[in-house]
């Protein structure tokens, strides 16, 4: 499994939120914090509020989300949220909570 990753999507009704490989992710479903990693077995489960961590380049992302859902299948995750958000809007949420710190 050495040198595996996944392949991640998180859309939004307005777009793409994150996008790329990561060798990690955790979503938060209904039923408990659920960790995918290269290999897993296929499954479609639904998310509550939380966050959304992406494992990748050495580091971590959290995406916060409302709720929605997650397929994991063939090392490909794909997280649907109701949120509103963007990749650009995230990012400029991001680097306004940077300058404030």
């Amino acid at each position: 499994m050495a040198g595996k990753t996944l392949r991640v999507d998180v859309v939004s009704p307005t777009g793409v939120v994150w996008s790329g490989e990561a060798s990690q992710v955790t979503v938060p479903s209904e039923a408990g914090s659920l960790g995918v990693l290269p290999g897993r077995e296929p499954v479609l489960a639904v998310l509550k509020e939380g966050d959304v961590r992406v494992f990748a380049g050495g580091g971590s992302q959290d995406l916060p989300i409302s709720g929605g859902f997650v397929s994991v299948d063939d090392d490909v995750v794909t997280v649907v949220t109701s949120d509103p958000t963007t990749l650009a809007e995230f990012a400029a949420d991001q680097a306004a909570a940077t300058e404030e710190a």
